[in-house]
């Protein structure tokens, strides 16, 4: 197991049907196929199915909210107004998203929070995470020619060979108003990023 994959033993607790043998990031490859084989294995007592959206009977959503599938909402969830969830969302047990937010193609984790007005990018989040106002995971490289994402963590190096993906959080971490994660950003469990900061870990160009 790589240590990219160990910053997710939570994810994996609360959503048992992902596959532990891929890395993170190919969990987002495969999120529209995976989240076909759960749709035909949930029951309609317990969940809302509509076409590729799966709703948890527990969870809220409040009007304006946008889901384009594939989505799953897992129990007790909160998803605020004008919420945008498009390309394959998982959000984990007890995930609270805030008004304005924008989620694409990204897994978070149980517990966690995002404020308002976040956006999140091809990302795994896990358990217990805080983003404030404002707070960006970008996922691509816009000022660069090379747009490969590269990862870092504990002397390794990733590339992932795909021109999109943001963030890989661990348990537990902060996040401050209007910060900017790069594409890329690997933090390990309770890692904290001020308010106004901008985390670019790949500096290669």
């Amino acid at each position: 197991m790589s240590p990219f994959h160990r910053l997710f033993s939570s994810v994996l607790e609360s959503l048992p049907w992902m596959d532990a043998d891929m890395e993170p990031w190919q969990w987002l490859q495969h999120l529209p196929e995976t989240l076909r084989r759960q749709r035909s294995r949930s029951s309609p007592e317990e969940w809302i199915i509509d076409g590729e959206t799966m709703i948890h009977r527990s969870a809220a959503l409040e009007q304006g909210v946008i889901l384009k599938g594939p989505i799953w909402i897992g129990p007790g969830c909160r998803v605020a107004a004008h919420a945008y969830l498009r390309g394959g969302v998982v959000l984990c047990d007890g995930v609270t998203v805030g008004p304005g937010c924008e989620i694409k193609t990204s897994i978070i984790g149980p517990g966690s929070r995002l404020a308002h007005f976040n956006f999140v990018g091809d990302s795994v989040l896990g358990a217990d995470i805080n983003l404030e106002a404002g707070a960006i995971l970008a996922n691509h490289w816009n000022e660069r020619t090379d747009k490969s994402v590269r990862l870092r963590l504990d002397g390794q190096v990733a590339v992932p060979e795909v021109e999109k993906l943001g963030s890989l959080l661990g348990d537990h971490v902060r996040i401050g108003a209007n910060a900017v994660l790069s594409p890329g950003t690997v933090l390990a469990a309770h890692a904290v990023v001020p308010r106004l900061g901008l985390v670019e870990q790949d500096r290669q160009s």
